[in-house]
């Protein structure tokens, strides 16, 4: 990627800047290189580095086949929630739920945006955005580049540790995890049901389950998870992990393929605001839903969005959870951060009174008001509405 430098310096007027190549960046890139209106577009993309490992597994579900169904890795029709004695399967039908993984991703979208003269890559560390009139300013040791849109995912791990540890207004957690991709010397796996939530395991006061997407027979992905105000010491994920393989498969040898290990925020609280022409994404931007930690959908609704607008000349807009669906998240959200109810016990009543349908279109911010009251007919409501009227009083 060195061969560009040269360009980059008689180059330094883009009609597009993206800062931070990691989903969010290079999805927006995937989307408006495939648009027939923007493809043509100027292009400059900076990361710290575009030498990807594999560094995170995203899960989905999905109505139709997508734009990335060709990474998909494996896709489930069946789930699964535990908690004590109580076990359910749904189908999932109309929704698939589908894997991709994040190397085959990343890859995917830099070889294909390498076909693209336009695209100019710029391995280094941002340093710094700054407006400029109508245009940003993108600083980092060794050049600067302008646009009049720019769009930046950068948010540091630390930046985020920094946040989560101050006295910010709104509630703050971490879905934080630890993965091992297992392989089996036996066949001890259902590969058609993907175990979403098996709440039966170290609960650290906070929200704990595991988490099994078998990818066949003999090897799945088993990821412990938590919701919960400090992450882990990674031994800590270890030794939770080691006893569940060992409770639900004894005396049966298996290796690790690899190990993920990450932690994502949840809250209401805005990190950044895109502020023209300096635009927000990603995290960054607020795609991750707050009360579930969940990301890949909403980032890939969140591109899908700006793309439109580019096409049609509209200044972007990058908000993607609205009034009703982001309440609703605020009240889970305010119920798990001050332990009124068992996170595992308000995900047990979901799933244990609806559909997989209608949770996963609760879930995606794409339920209408009835499913919306099914949903809340689940929980109690002498829990849920105290909270429900603690966070309207905070917005007010």
């Amino acid at each position: 990627m060195d061969n560009n430098s040269t360009h980059l310096q008689q180059e330094l007027t883009y009609d597009i800047i993206i800062a931070g190549a990691g989903c969010a960046g290079l999805s927006l890139l995937y989307s408006v290189l495939q648009s027939p209106v923007l493809k043509g577009s100027k292009i400059l993309v900076l990361d710290k580095s575009f030498e990807k490992s594999n560094d995170r597994t995203w899960c989905f579900w999905e109505l139709n086949p997508g734009p990335f169904q060709s990474l998909v890795c494996k896709q489930w029709d069946h789930i699964s929630i535990h908690k004590a004695s109580f076990s359910k399967e749904l189908a999932t039908a109309p929704y698939s739920y589908k894997m991709i993984q994040g190397l085959d991703f990343y890859n995917h979208i830099i070889q294909y945006a390498k076909q693209f003269s336009n695209v100019i890559w710029e391995e280094a560390v941002v340093s710094s955005i700054e407006t400029d009139g109508d245009f940003a300013t993108v600083q980092w040791e060794g050049g600067k580049a302008k646009s009049n849109k720019v769009f930046s995912s950068i948010l540091p791990m630390d930046t985020l540790y920094t946040i989560s540890q101050s006295n910010i207004s709104k509630p703050f957690l971490w879905q934080h995890f630890k993965g091992l991709l297992v392989q089996f010397e036996s066949n001890v796996f259902n590969p058609g049901v993907a175990r979403l939530m098996d709440f039966n395991v170290d609960q650290k006061d906070a929200t704990g389950f595991m988490y099994l997407l078998p990818l066949n027979e003999s090897k799945a992905l088993v990821e412990y998870t938590l919701f919960s105000k400090t992450i882990l010491p990674t031994q800590a994920y270890d030794i939770v992990l080691e006893a569940y393989l060992d409770k639900h498969y004894p005396n049966m040898p298996y290796q690790i393929l690899h190990e993920e290990l990450g932690a994502i925020p949840m809250t209401t609280q805005a990190f950044a605001k895109s502020n023209v022409p300096i635009f927000v994404i990603g995290t960054l931007g607020n795609a991750v839903k707050s009360s579930t930690g969940y990301a890949f959908h909403f980032i890939q609704e969140q591109v899908k969005q700006i793309v439109h607008q580019l096409e049609n000349g509209a200044e972007p807009n990058t908000e993607v959870h609205y009034t009703r669906h982001q309440f609703y998240d605020a009240v889970l959200l305010y119920i798990l951060h001050h332990n009124l109810m068992e996170g595992s016990e308000i995900f047990k009543r979901i799933f244990e009174k609806n559909n997989a349908a209608t949770i996963f279109k609760f879930l995606s911010n794409t339920s209408n008001l009835w499913e919306d009251i099914q949903i809340m007919r689940s929980l109690p409501t002498k829990i849920f509405l105290p909270a429900a009227i603690k966070v309207l009083a905070r917005r007010s």
